[in-house]
């Protein structure tokens, strides 16, 4: 019996499926293009978040310190939440060092790493991301304080006080 609806499609049979191999590899390249423009974005947008928790650990890391130096009478205290930083009622002027408590940038979560003070209160910060930073070096890291690093959790933003002799000089 034959075959009524199959067609002849002309040619030598070396050139079937040229139409098929051609889109394929060209299937392939749009891949691999694709790819890497995901990539790049991934790594831009890791860059973006990277200099937001450079810029947010410092602006808390400065909040500590002026909480710290501000404190009422001779004895400096640290803050003992990062709460308080937002609304400090040791005094009878109402005083606000931050003006909000950011999220960690690297994790998306409103938890931070905290390093204690001597007393028990809260000197600093860090990310408790284990995530490898894209900047380890330059002076990015120098202008926020921050030493280079293998993980985000080893960038840390902690106040340092003036010895008292340097801070007598500085009045």
């Amino acid at each position: 019996m034959v075959n009524m609806y199959r067609r002849d499609m002309g040619g030598l049979p070396h050139q079937r499926g040229f139409t098929f191999l051609a889109v394929l590899a060209a299937m392939l390249l749009l891949a691999l293009g694709s790819q890497k423009v995901v990539t790049v974005l991934a790594q831009e947008d890791q860059r973006e978040r990277e200099l937001l928790l450079l810029r947010t650990g410092a602006a808390v890391r400065t909040a500590i310190g002026d909480y710290y130096e501000s404190s009422p009478g001779s004895a400096k205290q640290w803050p003992q939440s990062l709460e308080v930083l937002l609304d400090d009622q040791r005094s009878v002027v109402l005083r606000r060092h931050l003006r909000r408590l950011d999220r960690d940038p690297i994790t998306r979560s409103a938890d931070w790493g905290i390093v204690r003070a001597p007393d028990g209160g809260i000197a600093g910060i860090y990310s408790l991301s284990e995530a490898r930073p894209i900047r380890t070096g330059g002076p990015e890291l120098e202008l926020h304080g921050v030493r280079p690093a293998q993980s985000y959790r080893e960038w840390r933003f902690v106040y340092e006080p003036k010895p008292d002799d340097e801070r007598g000089r500085n009045s």
